[in-house]
């Protein structure tokens, strides 16, 4: 799952310099991360967000809590039958503070980056970057 290896999202991810787990101990409902962004033309965003919903190994849900966005985001795995994992990633969110006049020209730029991001996720798993799969979790 992408929540438990979140420290490493900054290698997979453009924009993002660093990640901090807020909480202590593992990742679960209602763990909260913050998010340090770098964006183009050297903005630095700060973005908080709660894991709302944490079903290990079929979806990890959650909201953001503060800074310009608004809204919700959901990673929801499927196994496949070759014994691949399908990755879906859906946002709904709005822009606020700063982010929202910039809005019409950030918008498609965010939706793009968040594609490219997910291909470079499915690069760094697929070279063998990712966590690895405990035993059990292997067997089932």
């Amino acid at each position: 799952m992408v929540a438990e290896d979140v420290q490493n999202a900054p290698k997979w991810t453009s924009y993002l310099e660093k990640v901090e787990m807020i909480d202590s101990g593992p990742p679960g409902k209602g763990t909260r991360y913050r998010y340090h962004l770098r964006l183009p033309g050297g903005h630095k965003v700060t973005l908080e967000v709660e894991q709302d919903v944490y079903t290990k190994p079929k979806k990890c849900a959650g909201r953001f809590i503060k800074g310009p966005l608004k809204g919700t985001w959901a990673y929801t795995y499927t196994q496949r039958k070759d014994g691949s994992t399908n990755l879906a990633y859906d946002m709904d969110y709005e822009l606020g503070g700063l982010l929202r006049f910039a809005g019409g020209l950030l918008g498609p730029q965010y939706a793009a980056g968040i594609h490219d991001n997910m291909e470079s996720l499915k690069r760094y798993v697929e070279a063998g970057k990712g966590p690895k799969p405990r035993r059990e979790a292997a067997k089932k």
